[in-house]
């Protein structure tokens, strides 16, 4: 499989850190070669937050992305600080829900996502991040479902264990658009 270098970008609350999470769990579970390094500022809530995750097949030289062939943006200033390093030939997803503008790009493949609208629709507020690891997964496939799955069983904390089945209608919503 394809080397993915990706970025997860947002406020700090938006959960860009447990979906980062969720989707480095799913290499480890599939014995791949993984980083996930998380990076956040010095307020917890609306501070900015992102984090690199890659997943390899061969060892990982450093855990730090760039250059990401993958970006999920959740705020228009990732989407400002990130979108200019994302590789020729990347996929973005955004949250168009919270991010009013068109990616000028015509090098990169965008997908307009309005996960934060779809979530409060469905009751499932404050999971658009995990509406767009379910799209993640429909356009780039980093792992089977049942990986995918399984990441989720294991990074969901015990005391929210409630909270399985509406991730997982999430990733249902964000993989069927």
């Amino acid at each position: 499989m394809k080397d993915l270098n990706m970025v997860f970008a947002g406020f700090g609350g938006q959960g860009v850190l447990f979906a980062g999470k969720v989707v480095a769990y799913a290499g480890l579970i599939e014995g791949r070669e993984l980083s996930w390094l998380p990076s956040y500022g010095p307020e917890m809530r609306g501070g900015t937050a992102n984090c690199s995750i890659c997943l390899s097949d061969e060892p990982i030289g450093s855990p730090l992305v760039t250059n990401p062939n993958v970006l999920v943006a959740m705020n228009r200033p990732s989407l400002d600080k990130f979108i200019g390093d994302v590789e020729p030939g990347g996929v973005v997803l955004l949250d168009s829900s919270l991010i009013d503008v068109k990616v000028e790009r015509e090098d990169v493949s965008v997908h307009y996502v309005p996960a934060s609208r779809l979530a409060e629709e469905n009751g499932l507020k404050g999971l658009a991040n995990i509406i767009l690891v379910g799209k993640l997964f429909k356009e780039v496939g980093f792992c089977s479902a049942e990986t995918l799955d399984n990441a989720l069983q294991k990074c969901i904390p015990a005391r929210k264990a409630s909270m399985l089945d509406f991730n997982r209608k999430a990733i249902e919503i964000g993989s069927a658009l």
